[in-house]
């Protein structure tokens, strides 16, 4: 995930009986849709891999903890696990602002929180303070 587009580095892969069947990446600015985050994108080519859309024995990997949107779209595909690094501490729906996993929706997905946190954390990190210092020197 480069910043060379202007894109927050947000990644994710959904995983099937152990294997990757598709990736997702943050394209919001590019695309200049809201709907375009990384975990939505995952979810779209997971399900048409297995063509449908419940994805049952999935797991999501995510470098970022999922925000609302993300959260719901996890909930209405039916992934089974959600494995992710960085907190969101403004937008976090896994724990941070809001556990969105444990209102009284149909389906609960397990959380796996704060895995490689540390590195996940600082690629963001590092991404809005070169974001910041470009802002700063226009």
């Amino acid at each position: 995930m480069s910043d060379a587009e202007g894109e927050v580095p947000v990644g994710a892969v959904v995983v099937h009986n152990g294997k990757i069947i598709s990736e997702g990446r943050n394209r919001r600015e590019n695309a200049k849709n809201a709907l375009n985050h990384a975990e939505i994108e995952a979810i779209d080519g997971a399900c048409r891999a297995l063509g449908g859309w419940r994805l049952f024995g999935c797991d999501l990997y995510v470098t970022l903890e999922p925000c609302p949107m993300c959260a719901g779209a996890i909930i209405n595909s039916r992934i089974e696990r959600v494995i992710f690094g960085a907190f969101d501490k403004k937008a976090g729906s896994c724990g941070s602002v809001v556990n969105l996993f444990e209102l009284p929706y149909n389906h609960k997905p397990e959380i796996i929180s704060g895995v490689c946190e540390e590195e996940c954390s600082s690629v963001l990190s590092e991404f809005f303070k070169q974001l910041r210092n470009k802002k700063k020197n226009m």
